[in-house]
């Protein structure tokens, strides 16, 4: 369990440098970094994608696992999630004085509660190292989370520190549960599985571009059902 631990110290140092000396970064790196972070999301998604072995049960595991996140309210879910993680925090941590109203703070906090925990790069990488032993994934989010941490710490301050603590969890639970069912996963399914997250990850940079705003969190339960619907479609329909 090697990437969760690497992306809560990529985090944590970025809170932590950001709090210090984040008013210290030019404001074009602040606006224009993110832009890179899509980019190479979108990178990441496409070379995840190639290894598609069956359409069809990529295209059914993300079209019906989109519906049921919607159904679910995954998304409405996920938020309140960071509200009430947002609202512990504020007991312990009070908004740095740097202007920044408890408004704003909430709302900031919240969001990176949702991108550090719950982002489809998250659950990837996690279940990735759970089914393969392979934690570059996971290096690559600690590497964005460490820069995303930075800028963001500038308003935030050490609070955002705090939000390792669920991104730990959340990524252990989902590479423990990965190992369980690794042993019934061949090379055909995890490549359909590896689309389906490279689809999640491309949609995730257009969404940090600010170019599209996809449900991220509702196209999640797409990375468990095409687990059975590849396995399903490799036993009855692949040539």
């Amino acid at each position: 369990m090697t990437g969760p631990f690497i992306d809560s110290i990529g985090i944590i140092s970025g809170s932590c440098l950001g709090a210090l000396f984040g008013r210290k970064i030019p404001k074009t790196i602040q606006e224009k970094l993110p832009l890179v972070f899509g980019c190479i999301s979108m990178g990441i998604g496409v070379s995840m994608i190639v290894k598609i072995h069956n359409l069809t049960p990529v295209v059914l595991a993300l079209l019906i696992g989109t519906i049921l996140g919607m159904l679910c309210r995954l998304e409405e879910g996920v938020n309140n999630f960071g509200s009430l993680s947002r609202r512990i925090v504020e007991r312990l941590f009070k908004p740095p004085g740097n202007g920044i109203t408890d408004e704003i703070f909430a709302e900031k906090f919240a969001a990176m509660v949702v991108l550090f925990g719950f982002s489809g790069v998250s659950f990837m990488g996690a279940v990735t190292e759970g089914l393969t032993g392979d934690f570059t994934l996971l290096t690559v989010k600690a590497l964005l989370d460490f820069f995303t941490a930075a800028i963001f710490a500038i308003s935030l301050g050490f609070a955002l520190a705090s939000t390792f603590v669920i991104q730990l969890t959340v990524q252990t639970i989902l590479l423990f549960a990965a190992m369980q069912i690794a042993p019934y996963m061949n090379e055909i399914v995890m490549g359909d599985f590896s689309a389906v997250g490279g689809i999640i990850m491309l949609a995730t940079g257009f969404n940090i571009c600010g170019l599209l705003q996809f449900p991220l969190t509702s196209m999640l339960p797409s990375l468990i059902l095409i687990i059975p619907l590849s396995t399903f479609w490799m036993n009855h329909f692949a040539a």
